[in-house]
């Protein structure tokens, strides 16, 4: 077995769209390794988050469909 990574990057740095991050990539069976932000010198609010999952897999499985680049969730409006 091997592990795998996984990294949602997202711009939009709300509760709201870190929750529904979360949320997809647990139910897909990834589990939260780590949250980064990326600051602005000119402000306290992050202006990017990158999300880092992982999970345990055979060697050679199949990847994740929605393991394309990108967030892969529907961005909340």
């Amino acid at each position: 077995m091997g592990t795998r990574y996984k990294v949602v990057e997202t711009s939009e740095v709300t509760d709201a769209v870190l929750e529904q991050i979360l949320n997809e990539w647990t139910a897909r069976g990834w589990r939260l390794d780590a949250l980064h932000f990326a600051m602005r010198e000119s402000s306290r609010r992050p202006a990017m988050a990158f999300v880092s999952f992982t999970r345990e897999e055979a060697d050679g499985a199949a990847q994740d469909p929605a393991g394309a680049p990108g967030r892969g969730t529907t961005p909340i409006t």
